[in-house]
């Protein structure tokens, strides 16, 4: 059975037919609404950029009104990995669907998430066949999918951002991600928001907003 997510969109800022996407994943037990509103902080770097938030494809089960990319097993040390494998063949479909149906190309696609949403962004990219134009991963974790460090990837340039206290994912995960991605030669920009939680700090959305104008400015 083929899955289909869904979930809120913003146009373009400029109008007409988009000529960048920009894919929100949202974190655990969360919604596409939890991110779409990252767009009212990117739409003028990317005026031209589809945002769409979809849900995960399962209903979240220590929030049943939310959502989950995978569930959580705390008793299981590979749960992770066994996670992001089942759910990236669905994030791969929707972001070939979306190049299908609005001629964006990969090159022009940035893919951005939180907590479990930063996690899939990450995986997701490393195992695509194509170069995606950035991955943006709030309190994430580097889940590399199997082979990753013996076979040739597409380096998209990433950019990390956790906060110093965060207590559900560990900000060392996102240091270990970037000394993994750059010893495979990816562009990998690091940022530890001082004193800040589980979330998304002004000092971290603004280290975030700076990398999504400089690959913006790229040819």
């Amino acid at each position: 059975m083929t899955i289909k997510l869904s979930g809120p969109m913003a146009p373009p800022k400029a109008g007409g037919e988009p000529t960048h996407a920009m894919v929100l994943l949202h974190g655990y037990g969360s919604d596409g609404r939890d991110l779409i509103g990252l767009a009212g902080y990117w739409r003028d770097l990317l005026p031209g950029a589809l945002f769409v938030a979809p849900n995960a494809p399962e209903r979240c089960r220590d929030n049943p009104s939310g959502y989950q990319w995978f569930p959580i097993a705390y008793d299981r040390a590979d749960y992770r990995f066994e996670g992001a494998a089942s759910a990236a063949p669905v994030i791969i479909g929707f972001l070939r669907d979306l190049w299908a149906q609005t001629q964006v190309t990969p090159e022009r696609t940035i893919l951005a998430g939180f907590s479990q949403g930063a996690m899939m962004s990450l995986n997701v990219a490393v195992s695509l066949d194509v170069r995606l134009m950035g991955v943006v991963a709030f309190s994430g974790a580097l889940i590399a999918p199997e082979g990753f460090l013996d076979q040739p990837t597409p380096q998209a340039p990433i950019c990390l951002v956790h906060g110093e206290l965060d207590q559900v994912v560990d900000p060392d995960l996102s240091e270990h991600a970037a000394a993994l991605l750059r010893g495979k030669g990816f562009d990998v920009r690091l940022h530890i928001s001082p004193g800040a939680p589980h979330t998304i700090a002004p000092d971290g959305l603004d280290f975030a907003s700076a990398f999504i104008a400089e690959i913006a400015g790229e040819p």
